[in-house]
């Protein structure tokens, strides 16, 4: 996956908290709008969202004369994606994953008990079978932007 600048990641975090999933986008003066205390020319907003189309960062569709964009993935699924990537970059993936498990604070190791638990099927100790806090995003898996594999799913190796 690749890695946002600065404004692209600027304008993601506008499609992210303003775009609902049911939505049918934004347009590039919309996103513009919101980009509020940056002075950005419609243009460099315009080329910024075409990238990001280019990228399959974000989805588009014709309205007229405009566009209308809408993030191809959730938030939670590019930084899950990020996170696998991280994994692929070399060395062992099996000592990256200890490190990691052994850096997150007793709340988050918690959160990723009850979403591994629901992935085999069972819960998590001390839990009810209910969600760790984390509502139905444990178990949502979201197609990454531009074929690559979902958030959720093991690369091979």
């Amino acid at each position: 996956m690749t890695r946002l600048g600065d404004l692209e990641r600027a304008v993601m975090d506008v499609l992210w908290d303003v775009v609902p999933g049911t939505s049918d986008g934004v347009t590039v003066r919309e996103v513009a709008d919101a980009l509020d205390g940056r002075e950005l020319a419609y243009t460099t907003v315009m080329t910024v969202l075409d990238r990001l189309a280019g990228k399959g960062m974000v989805q588009r569709e014709r309205e007229g004369r405009a566009w209308r964009y809408r993030p191809a993935a959730s938030r939670e699924a590019h930084i899950a994606q990020l996170m696998l990537d991280a994994l692929d970059l070399g060395g062992s993936r099996d000592a990256a994953l200890v490190r990691f498990a052994r850096s997150v604070t007793g709340t988050e190791a918690e959160v990723l008990r009850a979403a591994l638990g629901s992935e085999a099927g069972l819960t998590a100790p001390g839990s009810t079978g209910g969600d760790a806090g984390g509502g139905d995003a444990l178990t949502d898996r979201v197609d990454g932007p531009a074929g690559r594999r979902p958030a959720g799913e093991a690369a091979e190796r």
